[in-house]
This record gives structure tokens, sequence and C-alpha cells, in this order.
């Protein structure tokens, strides 16, 4: 099955909250993100988000959090993917990127991915998408690559020692800011 095809995309609700933290939590966090490669699970512990961030993220003005589904074969709808995107200091903002670990390399995120441009180029008219990744996530980084983003050189300190962003199990994490022209 072309998992592409299948998606349907629309903006999370508050209703969303749970299904959203338990998704941004599987591909991130813990043992069921190893079966994926987007894992930062021997970087970091402790949350990677929370209901607190999903409804900030619902509630601000242009920022949604974009949602990617399919009908499952036994009828019900399977929340796949889901992405925040926003307008940040002229620019769209895409994070909170997360793709079921199992379905990774489906071609999934790619799809998710060109619809957060999408809806940043023409629904918000804004001239690129930005993103902060952790600088030596040197795989994810690559990803990006070979969508069009590249380093900016820009680099953010990790907020070590606020826990909403996770527990550091290293010392040497710093963001960096990715950039494509939209």
């Amino acid at each position: 099955m072309n998992h592409e095809t299948a998606l349907k995309f629309r903006s999370a609700t508050h209703a969303d909250t749970d299904a959203l933290i338990a998704l941004v939590e599987s591909a991130y966090r813990g043992d069921a993100s190893k079966q994926g490669w987007t894992t930062e699970a021997d970087m970091l512990d402790g949350r990677r988000t929370g209901a607190d961030d999903i409804q900030a993220c619902i509630a601000r003005p242009e920022s949604r959090i974009l949602v990617a589904e399919r009908a499952s074969e036994n009828g019900p709808v399977e929340l796949l993917a889901c992405a925040h995107v926003a307008v940040e200091d002229g620019a769209g903002y895409f994070g909170m990127f997360s793709v079921r670990p199992n379905l990774q390399g489906a071609g999934i995120g790619k799809a998710v991915l060109a619809e957060a441009e999408r809806v940043a180029r023409d629904e918000w008219k804004v001239p690129a998408m930005r993103m902060t990744v952790i600088d030596i996530r040197d795989e994810l980084i690559a990803f990006y690559e070979r969508r069009g983003y590249r380093r900016t050189g820009i680099k953010k300190a990790f907020p070590y020692g606020d826990e909403r962003f996770g527990i550091p199990k290293r010392d040497d994490l710093r963001f960096e800011v990715l950039e494509k022209a939209l």
C-alpha cells in the first residue's frame, strides 16, 4: 500500500492531545522509539512534549499541529504522524515532527514535511521554513538537507535544567537552525 496517497491531513484539536503526546513520545523516547531512526533515547530521557505544549500550539495564532492519518483496513482512522507548523520571526517554523516508529522510512514524513511547507508558503505567505535540530543528529540533518534545507550555522543553547525539553544524558547538546527558501 502506498502510504502517501492514503494520507489525509487536518489540523489537530484539543481532543487529539492524548494521542499526540503518545505519538511524539513513541517517536523520540524510550524503547519504542528505537524501532525508528528518529529516536533521541540515547541523548535524552524524560518527556518530549506534554499537554501544555500541545494546547499552546493549538491555541496560538498562525500555528497548527498538522495531523496525518489514514483509514485502517478495519475502518477506524489511525494517527500516523504530526508536526507543529507556525509563523515565527517572519518565517515558517517546523517542529514536533513525529512519525510512528514502525512506519518511518515509508514516505509519510516526506509527505508531512511537504504539506507543512505548503501551509507556510500558500496559506501564511512566508518566504522560508526554519527548524531547530540537535546538531549532533547527523542522519536527521542529512534527511532535511536532501529536502532542500541548509545548515545556517546559527546555534542555540539546549535548555539544560528545563525538564519540559527532556533530561539530557550528555553535556554537549545544542540546536542548529536549518532553513529552506519556500
